[in-house]
């Protein structure tokens, strides 16, 4: 927050350019948005605490956890979906996806991520909760603040910040449940035998946990995060964002007042200037001054609002979700009009499904065997005695299955009496090598082509290594070179 310098400066005293933040002592409140809110935060922290128990039956030799990031086996699991290191395209997708989707959210409601999902407004939410039930609300907070220290509110204190450590602490225990066995690693942990990896992340993540959204809370979102910054410039005048009708509420004042200045025939609002809008709000914003970079669109002020309404008997609505293009089309004595389905929003829903789509047949029709192959470098190529061309290549199998699978290897694209050696393999079928892989596993082998003594072959000759499974028929293939004179 930005203050006036002291431009007397009596004494040579330096300017202040600076100040404190203020403390926020949001206000309990009850309606249509915190019930929206609470539900979110039991959905989101539920899957997040819970996934990593949920089981998911693969078939042998694979792990049962539905949700994994098993950085060991460089493997990622997703219930049925199997992500490989070389499939990180499929995280990209999801990247640009969630990019999209908050565009989407952006100009449909504004900061309604902020609002509603984002981490730090969930755990914040969360702590607040735990600091209004053991404190008492807004009032009773800034009097313990404002108390001398004395065994009730040492206890208070000790409760809180015993309850928010712990709630940080399962936050970073769940964290690293996503990257081994659940329930092992629970164990694990009990009994002291977990990697020391796992307890450095739990402590990290609780740490971080407990000071963003014990402490921090608000100074996270208005100067940590970027997205304020970012959707300031997406947004239009068509995008619903919470709005004060200042041309319904003013001149605001307190409720007497306006009925005797209405009486008289004099200008009165409906805002009685009871300023619980501004002590819901978890970033200490007062709405009625405007659309501000700190508000993050949660719709408290929404709720507060009408109750008041409610309670001295006029319309709710003073504060909702508007438009900014219907703030001036009432003023001009027009009626609003809202555009949620425009070609901003269409593209951004069009991209998305594109995207979707892609990354759809991508997963269905991916292989489940792979193929890669190095040529030798030096020598390029070796002349035999009676005239044939050898090449060396080092070429890398894979299965993705979570069985064991025989592919026949075959090179194609040199002439006839072509002869393929695989080191180490034994079973050959009219010339072709026969090479078990293991379940879920990759195997190099060093392959040597030798091109019939005499043929006529060009200084490099496109070839082709086509692997083929024995069982299930899948082919996969990749392209190199045989190099001759």
């Amino acid at each position: 927050m930005r203050v006036e310098p002291n431009a007397g400066g009596a004494g040579g005293e330096p300017e202040e350019w600076f100040a404190s933040a203020r403390k926020i002592y949001p206000m309990a409140v009850k309606g249509t948005f915190r019930k929206i809110k609470w539900t979110l935060l039991f959905i989101t922290l539920g899957i997040y605490y819970f996934l990593p128990f949920i089981r998911w039956d693969r078939g042998p030799n694979a792990p049962n956890q539905a949700v994994l990031i098993d950085l060991e086996g460089r493997r990622g699991y997703f219930f049925f979906i199997e992500i490989w290191p070389q499939e990180v395209y499929y995280i990209t997708g999801l990247l640009i996806i969630a990019a999209l989707a908050l565009f989407l959210m952006n100009a449909v409601a504004g900061r309604v991520w902020c609002g509603y999902l984002c981490p730090q407004t969930v755990w914040t939410d969360l702590f607040l909760w735990v600091e209004r039930k053991i404190e008492g609300d807004r009032r009773e907070r800034i009097a313990l603040d404002k108390a001398p220290m004395n065994l009730s509110k040492f206890g208070k204190r000790a409760a809180k910040h015993v309850s928010w450590l712990m709630i940080a602490w399962w936050t970073g225990g769940a964290w690293v449940l996503y990257f081994s066995d659940a329930p092992t690693l629970v164990y694990e942990l009990a009994t002291f035998q977990a990697p020391l990896s796992a307890y450095v992340w739990i402590g990290i993540l609780t740490t971080t946990t407990y000071l963003l959204a014990g402490f921090m809370r608000e100074q996270v979102c208005i100067y940590m995060c970027p997205w304020p910054r970012i959707q300031a410039a997406l947004t239009d005048e068509k995008a619903l964002n919470v709005t004060y009708r200042w041309d319904r509420g003013e001149p605001r004042g307190p409720l007497k007042r306006n009925k005797e200045l209405a009486a008289q025939g004099l200008p009165a609002g409906d805002c009685v200037d009871c300023a619980q809008c501004f002590h819901v709000c978890p970033t200490g914003v007062d709405i009625r001054n405007g659309l501000q970079l700190d508000c993050i669109q949660c719709g408290l002020c929404i709720d507060a609002c009408d109750a008041v309404m409610t309670r001295v008997g006029k319309p709710t609505g003073l504060i909702g979700y508007d438009t900014d293009e219907n703030i001036q089309r009432r003023l001009e004595g027009k009626d609003p009009i809202y555009d949620i389905v425009r070609p901003r929003t269409i593209i951004y829903a069009a991209v998305i499904a594109i995207t979707g789509a892609i990354m759809l047949y991508a997963l269905l029709a991916r292989d489940f065997a792979g193929i890669s192959v190095l040529h030798d470098r030096n020598p390029i190529f070796v002349q035999q005695n009676d005239g044939s061309v050898r090449n060396g290549f080092t070429v890398r199998l894979l299965n993705k299955q979570t069985h064991e699978r025989t592919f026949m290897l075959n090179v194609e694209g040199m002439p006839g009496g072509t002869r393929i050696e695989a080191i180490g393999i034994d079973h050959y079928v009219d010339g072709r090598p026969f090479i078990v892989v293991g379940p879920d596993q990759s195997r190099e082998i060093r392959v040597l082509v030798y091109s019939p003594a005499g043929a006529k072959l060009a200084s490099s000759t496109p070839v082709v290594f086509r692997l083929t499974d024995t069982v299930m028929g899948e082919v996969v293939y990749t392209s190199d070179y045989f190099k001759a004179p």
